[in-house]
């Protein structure tokens, strides 16, 4: 399908929860070993909520680490999640990886993670989800012509 459409497999990215590593580890492990041989980038999805240890990440082949919410919502009033999520921040940048938190709510959040060089935010702060066409005019209202192109597509 990749080839048929002329889309590299980089352009997209698989995400897998630290729960669903956690049930078979070596089967995830297995399709995550073939999935990034065919050139698709991985990312471990709500980071933080399972039970997956340093020693397993470090055997992944991921490109990405995404906070978790839940460490993201409160941040500008919860000495604990800024620790949790700066922290993991800096871990993930030593390691290589692209680091993205989900639930970016309040401009503050935002300007925190800012400070603390997150790769990328999510959340209802940036936009809502919305159907393709209102995407397209959100792109616009954006003037983010480059991706608009790319969302098109």
């Amino acid at each position: 399908m990749l080839k048929k459409q002329s889309m590299p497999a980089d352009a997209f990215i698989f995400e897998v929860t630290e729960s669903a590593m956690m049930e078979d580890p070596e089967q995830a492990l297995s399709v995550l070993n073939r999935l990034k041989t065919l050139g698709f980038l991985l990312a471990v999805d709500d980071y933080g909520t399972g039970y997956s240890s340093l020693s397993q990440l470090k055997g992944m082949p991921v490109d990405e680490l995404k906070i978790d919410m839940s460490f993201v919502l409160n941040l500008d009033q919860s000495a604990f999640d800024q620790a949790v999520v700066q922290s993991t921040i800096e871990m993930g940048h030593k390691l290589g990886l692209t680091i993205v938190a989900e639930g970016v709510e309040t401009a503050e959040a935002w300007q925190i993670l800012e400070k603390w060089h997150c790769d990328k935010l999510q959340g209802y702060f940036i936009a809502k989800p919305q159907p393709a066409a209102e995407f397209i005019a959100w792109l616009d209202a954006y003037s983010l012509p480059d991706c608009r192109a790319d969302a098109e597509t």
